[in-house]
């Protein structure tokens, strides 16, 4: 009976990594087609993954209705997350689930309700540890929408740092060839799929709607804290004032972010140094040694020259 039992479970392991082996085979699989797919009907795949995210925000939007009625409760019950830091974080985000700053107050204190009940909940189904959960759901419900904002806006940032270099060499070539900024600006965007993309989209539309250049570039800064993308978008207001030619201004800053990315890996690498030394010291050294002196310990007990042998 054991033995089958073992049997089963084993047989239970191998079909559910089978299954995820197949699973995954089938995901490539479905991306390459929709990737062709894609190229032959020339459908903008960014533009689907925006799609995407509105119909994401729409169900969001229904789901979290209720936090409205939360609303005035927490632009009051505003702890780490006045309405002035909300509304920052939202815009350097990207607010992929349109949230506004009365929603955003509104789920915090929803969702503290919400870890309450559900700590009472716990106390009353006895499960364990059930007396923390009803004092730490509450704090989990309240600052997870401040985590998870705050985490969004890190990663977006992120992403710019690490995709403007080939933007801006890019876009640099375009101008060479005489092609004018704004131009080279929309053809450039369509090969990045990312927040640069969705940044230069806005600023293009702002610019078409007659908006200023000046005014254009300001919001761009207002919308990023990325101290690279903040450097170029000030290089290009400079250079728009003085007259100094956008193409190199491009290749300049892309040149100097390429510099500062190459001194920042170098830090990195430093700094691993003694991470690595504190590690091999503390941890493989000893075990190593014990390693060691077990072996050396078994030899003298139970080998062929072992102590009991001299008796």
């Amino acid at each position: 009976m054991d033995a089958l039992i073992i049997l089963s479970i084993i047989a239970f392991w191998f079909c559910t990594l089978l299954f995820l082996k197949h699973l995954w085979s089938f995901l490539n699989g479905k991306r390459d087609v929709l990737g062709h797919v894609s190229d032959v009907t020339h459908v903008d795949p960014f533009e689907k993954r925006q799609k995407k995210k509105n119909r994401r925000a729409q169900v969001f939007d229904r789901v979290t209705t209720y936090a409205d009625d939360f609303a005035d409760l927490g632009q009051r019950i505003n702890f780490f997350s006045e309405n002035h830091m909300v509304e920052e974080w939202l815009r350097k985000s990207g607010n992929p689930l349109q949230l506004t700053v009365a929603r955003f107050q509104g789920l915090k204190i929803f969702l503290l309700v919400v870890g309450f009940f559900s700590g009472i909940l716990a106390v009353i189904m006895g499960l364990p540890f059930s007396q923390y959960m009803i004092i730490l759901n509450p704090v989990i419900g309240y600052f997870l929408p401040i985590v998870l904002v705050r985490r969004k806006v890190k990663q977006r940032q992120d992403q710019i740092r690490s995709e403007l270099p080939d933007f801006m060499d890019t876009v640099s070539t375009s101008l060479q060839a005489g092609v004018s900024l704004d131009n080279a600006l929309r053809e450039v965007i369509r090969y990045f799929d990312g927040p640069l993309r969705e940044e230069f989209s806005r600023f293009n539309q702002e610019i078409d709607l007659g908006v200023p250049r000046e005014k254009a570039y300001r919001e761009l800064l207002k919308r990023n804290d990325n101290e690279e993308f903040q450097s170029l978008i000030k290089a290009l207001i400079q250079g728009m004032d003085l007259g100094i030619p956008i193409a190199k201004t491009f290749k300049i800053q892309a040149d100097e972010l390429r510099e500062i990315r190459q001194e920042q890996v170098k830090e990195l690498a430093a700094k691993a140094s003694p991470k690595v030394t504190l590690v091999t010291t503390f941890l493989i050294a000893p075990v190593s040694i014990l390693m060691i002196a077990g072996l050396m310990v078994m030899n003298m007990l139970m080998g062929e020259n072992s102590i009991f042998q001299m008796f």
